[in-house]
Parts: structure tokens; C-alpha cells; sequence
């Protein structure tokens, strides 16, 4: 991983910027010597004129990756694949799965240019120069340029109708926002006073913030470039409230939902909502290609059909997709093992980067007061822990296959101890009993059901998303045991946006689900999944909730771990690596102490279909959210048919 320190940061230039500099010299000098043949999917139009050739529509040094790095062999054009969601609003999926990153992770999570040729930064950390690749085009083949991330600064984030609250926080080193400079046509920097380590990890992010937009798409929708009448004919039309919804909704970069859009991803959508079958086909002018120069991707089109989450098992096993893993969980696995002697697929088990496979969240922001107080006491938090049989559900519901764990690092994160995965997950039914008794939460009614001081009985009801049974499953055996401490279990299914909403609010005492996204952190990775800084952080949204409004909604923290959690984060903001690093490592000590989050299980492994004829997929990888975009750190642009 690479270091974002300011003792580090010349490591930074040299790692990032040489690395693609390398790949880009490579690149060019390939295409130089020779006119690649023509993709076929595309031979049509350039014998017509309506598309330039291949090489013209590359840019001067385009991406080259490196296949022996990664593992990988020379492809063949052609074919689509195919996979399922349980919704239409998961085509954001394929921004996910495309990763296609100003700067992103490679297979061993160090950091490169990638869209960008190179990037720059200085000693101190706090200067960020980007050089955008001569001769890069959009989708539509106008050139990518400098003005694509002016547009972005001047004329959307610092626009008051478009961002009311301006850009987003890690555009910020405080109170202080960038200062945006275009240096020529093809290179911009972002600057500020102080060091801002979260600049670079968020450019990686598996959710990109998209600092640059198609300016001379977008225009047409703004204030400042569209004549008022004819601006305001086009909102009427719409029935829309103001240009600035109209932008919006011809923008959304992450949603996909205006298929007329510009974009750098490998594949563009085709589909409008609604619709059950989504297709995304080859973008003409995609920046990438192979150690042979190439183009990619490989395949012609994606396919994303949506079907109801309980039926995709079957769809799977029934050979209705080439590459799978969302929806499928470890209770699939024997199925979908059973089905693959009858189907050309292959079942493979891939880690997972989450901290924890599923947790409990007491909502220690919680509006009642009593059970505020209940959930806040530390005492509570470790009993309940203890009170819950791991390996029972492990064994029952994993194959055993699985590891009792709390919901923090892996072992693979160089942050890792052992007593933070082991902390308070034995089941001890005497030891939580006897924690309960020593809070003088000792009377019970006639059902033995502990009584809360204000004498309600003790029955926490856990909230879900209604996403994984395997939750339910697990909360039904932790009920079980919960029961033996005198706590008596109720189980609430909701939405997610209505579980969301409902713990924002307060309303919510606990709530299941999964881990933290980044099992596998490092020093220099923002440790926001242990402060409170996050409103999405279930066990503390209204702390999270005051730090991203900057006060002005939420409660600020008011128990002294927090506090001292905040204190850190400031701290591992402003530090070197060293620094850095033990912050981390205090943050995560004083997280194993306090329980904030009770993590249930572990290590479950993710099965992975995978069509035989389809190459270049791992046979091993890691399956994680933050980062690695699930498939995206293993380019799917690469994949290709051996048919």
C-alpha cells in the first residue's frame, strides 16, 4: 500500500507516476510501430467514416496493463456476459465493477494512475498535480480535458442551486477549502495549506466522487451557458422544479440513469428504467489496453438482468449467468456445487475483505433515554457479547467453515492484534450474567426476563434490512442464548433506507448488519469506520451525523471514548506514517475495549460462479466492497470468451 505521509509522499510521485509513465511509454511505442487490427464490433462503422480507427481513437499513451503482473493472458474480442441483481436501481453496479479510477488499486492494493497519465505530489503532501492523458476522449469522442474538471469545481460543487452545502468534505483540510488551478490544457492541481490524506483514497474509492464532469454535455442544462428561455422551456417540459433538478437528473454519474450521458467506463449504458434486462456495450473510445495495445475490453456488451433476490440461486445454478457472486452467500455453495457437473460453470470460494460478516449495532444515540444509558454502559455491550454462541453459528449455519470474530481488521491488515478479533467472544453465560447483575440490572418478572430501571421489561428489538436471511437466522440463535441472560429478542425487517432513517432519527435500539467495509486497512487509509464521523455508522449516527453537517444537525459526542476516538482522527489526520499508524492502532484499541460494535461472525467465504470458457477471472481473489470494488481491482475490461 502506498504511503500518503508527508515523509512519503516523494514515494508517492515515484510509485504513481512512474509506474504508469512506464505504462504509458510502453503503450505508445506499441502503437507507434504498428496499426492494431480492428475490433470487430466496431469494423462497421470505421469502414463507414462514422467512427475514426483504432489507434486514433486511443489516447497519445493510453493505459497498458500489465498482464504479467496481474496474471493474465492475451484475449480475443468478442461475446457478452451475463450476470443478475436483485433491483434496477444496482445498475450502479457496473461503475463498481468497470473501475475505471482517476487513481486506483491494483490486484496487491497499491495505488496507480489510471484514467490520469501520472500524478505528482509534493513533500509536504498538501499539493496534488494531475496530468490528464493527451488525446483521451469521452465516450462521444470529445476530448477529456482540463475544462471537464474546471466545470466540476466552478460551475457544479461551488454552484449554490447545485451544492448548497459545496464540495465534499475531503475537498476540505479543515475549514479550508482547494484551491483548483489549471496549469494548461491537460494538467490541474488541487492545493492546500496543510496535508489531506484522504485526497487520494477517495480518487481509488469504490464509489468515485467524479471531480470531473462532461462539460460540453452538461452546459446545455446550466444557468450560466444556456440561454434563459430556452432553459426554462426545456424545465417546463420536464415538469421539473428548476434547472438545477434538471442538471442533476442529466448528470448522476453514479446512478447511470441518463443512458445519452458522456462517460470513461469500458462498457456505456443502453437500457432506460424501467426494465428488467440492462445492456451496456463497448465504448468506442475506452482508455485501456493490453501489453499488445489492444483496446479493451475484450467483451462486447454486459448484460445486468434483475430478478427477485430469492430466485437467483436457482438462475445461477440453472446456468442463466457467466459471472456471479451478488446475492450468492455460503449457504448457496452446496447447491450450486451439486448444479455444476450439469452446467459449464465453475463454484470457486473467494476471501472476503469485511471486517466481520455481520454485526450488532447498539444505537448508543438512541432517543430513549433509559435505554441510552443501558446501551452506553460498557458493561451491557460485553454481556451481550458474551451471550452469543459463535461457534454454534458457525457450525450451523457456515459448515464451520467460518471464524467467531468482532467486527474489526483482518489478519492481513498490517493493524491487525489478536485480542481485537478475540475480545469478548467466548460464550460465557455466567460471565454476561454476572456483568448484568454488578450494573444492578438484576429484577426480573415472571418470565425471567430482566427488568430495565424504569421496569420495562429488557426486550431489545433488533432491526434489519430484509436483505439477508442469513441475519434472521442468526439473530433467531442468538435469541436463543440471549434468553439464558434474562434479555428477551424481537426481530423488526425494514428497508434499508427505513432501518437508515429510522437509526438517524433515534428510534432504532439495535440493529444487524454486515462489517465494516475495510477489513484490510492500512495506515494511511482513513479509519472513519472506527470514529464517529459517519452518520451510516449505526452504533453512533447522530455523532456521525454532527461531524458531516459541521454541527448542524446531531448530537457531538458526549462520552469520553468518543471523545478520545475524535482526538485521534485529528491526530491521525495531521501526522506522518508513524503518526498515523498509532493513531490507528489507539483507535482500534480503544474500539476492542468498548464494544462499540458487535461483530458475530467471520471469514465466510464468498462463492464466485464462474462461466469455464470465461478468462482471465481469478481463481483466487478477494471479494470486497472498500476497497477492490469487488470484481474491479481485477478488471473485468480484461475478461474474454476461449470459446
Amino acid at each position: 500500500m502506498i504511503s500518503l505521509s508527508n515523509q512519503s509522499t516523494s514515494r508517492i510521485h515515484r510509485a504513481v507516476t512512474g509506474l504508469v509513465m512506464t505504462a504509458g511509454i510502453l503503450g505508445a511505442g506499441v502503437l507507434a510501430t504498428s496499426a492494431r487490427a480492428e475490433i470487430p464490433y466496431f469494423e462497421d462503422a470505421v469502414a463507414s467514416g462514422s467512427l475514426p480507427a483504432m489507434n486514433d481513437r486511443l489516447p497519445e499513451h493510453p493505459h497498458v496493463i500489465d498482464f504479467g503482473a496481474e496474471g493474465k493472458e492475451i484475449g480475443k474480442y468478442g461475446g457478452e456476459f451475463v450476470t443478475i441483481m436483485g433491483r434496477s436501481k444496482d445498475i450502479r453496479m457496473a461503475v463498481v465493477y468497470d473501475y475505471a479510477r482517476l487513481v486506483g488499486y491494483d490486484q496487491n492494493l497499491n495505488l496507480e494512475a489510471d484514467i490520469l497519465e501520472a500524478l505528482d505530489v509534493n513533500e509536504e503532501g498538501n499539493a496534488f498535480t494531475l496530468h490528464i492523458r493527451k488525446g483521451h476522449k469521452w465516450s462521444d469522442g470529445e476530448p477529456f480535458t482540463a475544462e471537464d474538471f474546471r466545470y466540476y469545481w466552478e460551475d457544479i460543487v461551488n454552484n449554490d442551486e447545485l451544492f448548497p452545502v459545496g464540495p465534499p468534505r475531503f475537498l476540505f483540510v479543515g475549514d479550508e477549502p482547494a484551491t483548483f488551478e489549471i496549469l494548461d490544457e491537460y494538467t490541474v492541481r488541487y492545493s492546500w495549506s496543510q496535508p489531506n490524506p484522504f485526497f487520494l483514497s477517495e480518487l481509488a474509492g469504490t464509489r468515485p466522487p467524479f471531480i470531473y464532469r462532461p462539460a460540453h454535455y452538461l452546459k446545455q442544462f446550466h444557468e450560466n451557458y444556456r440561454d434563459a428561455g430556452e432553459l426554462e422551456a426545456i424545465v417546463e417540459e420536464r415538469g421539473l422544479r428548476s434547472w438545477a433538478v434538471l442538471h442533476t437528473d442529466m448528470d448522476r454519474p453514479y446512478k447511470l440513469s441518463n443512458i445519452h450521458r458522456p462517460s470513461l467506463e469500458p462498457w456505456l449504458i443502453t437500457t432506460e428504467e424501467p426494465s428488467d434486462r440492462f445492456v451496456y456495450v463497448r465504448n468506442p473510445y475506452y482508455h485501456r489496453v493490453d501489453p499488445e495495445g489492444n483496446q479493451l475490453p475484450y467483451i462486447d456488451r454486459m448484460i445486468f438482468n434483475i430478478s427477485n433476490a430469492k430466485l437467483v440461486p436457482a438462475k445461477v445454478g440453472a446456468g442463466e449467468v457467466d459471472l456471479q457472486s451478488r446475492i450468492l452467500s455460503l449457504k448457496d455453495y452446496t447447491f450450486l456445487k451439486q448444479s455444476e457437473a450439469n452446467q459449464n460453470y465453475d463454484v470457486r470460494l473467494w476471501d472476503v475483505g469485511a471486517g466481520a460478516y455481520a454485526a450488532l449495532y447498539p444505537n448508543l444515540t438512541c432517543s430513549d433515554p433509559v435505554w441510552r444509558k443501558v446501551l452506553r454502559d460498557v458493561r451491557f455491550r460485553r454481556a451481550l457479547s458474551l451471550a452469543i454462541n459463535r461457534t454454534e453459528i458457525n457450525r450451523v449455519m457456515f459448515f464451520g467453515l467460518a471464524q467467531p470474530t468482532n467486527n474489526t481488521v483482518l489478519p492481513r491488515s498490517p493493524l491487525f492484534k489478536p485480542e481485537y478479533r478475540e475480545a469478548y467472544t467466548d460464550f460465557d453465560i455466567k460471565a454476561a450474567n454476572t456483568l448484568l447483575d454488578k450494573m444492578g440490572l438484576d429484577e426480573r418478572n415472571g418470565e425471567g426476563i430482566r427488568l430495565l430501571p424504569d421496569g420495562r421489561p429488557m426486550e431489545i428489538i433488533v432491526e434489519t434490512s430484509g436483505e439477508n436471511p442469513e441475519h434472521d437466522d442468526m439473530l433467531e440463535l442468538i435469541g436463543d442464548s440471549w434468553r439464558q441472560v434474562g434479555i428477551k429478542m424481537f426481530v423488526k425487517g425494514l428497508q434499508r433506507e427505513v432501518m437508515r432513517s429510522r437509526a438517524y432519527s433515534g428510534e432504532t435500539i439495535m440493529s444487524i448488519f454486515n462489517g465494516v467495509d475495510n477489513g484490510l486497512a492500512t495506515p494511511n487509509i482513513a479509519p472513519d469506520e472506527f470514529v464517529p464521523v459517519l452518520q451510516d455508522s449505526l452504533q453512533w449516527p447522530k455523532w456521525g451525523q454532527y461531524y458531516q453537517t459541521d454541527g448542524e444537525a446531531g448530537e457531538a459526542p458526549d462520552m469520553p471514548a468518543a471523545k478520545e476516538l475524535m482526538e485521534l482522527y485529528r491526530k491521525w489526520q495531521t501526522s506522518n506514517e508513524a503518526g498515523q499508524k498509532e493513531a490507528w492502532q489507539a483507535i482500534l484499541d480503544i474500539n476492542s475495549e468498548n464494544m462499540f460494535s458487535i461483530g458475530l461472525i467471520g471469514n465466510v467465504p464468498q462463492p464466485v460462479v464462474v462461466d469455464k470458457d470465461l478468462r482471465n477471472v481469478p481463481e483466487k481473489g478477494i471479494h470486497s466492497w472498500e476497497p477492490g470494488a469487488f470484481f474491479g481491482i481485477y478488471r473485468p475490461d480484461t475478461f474474454w470468451w476461449d470459446r
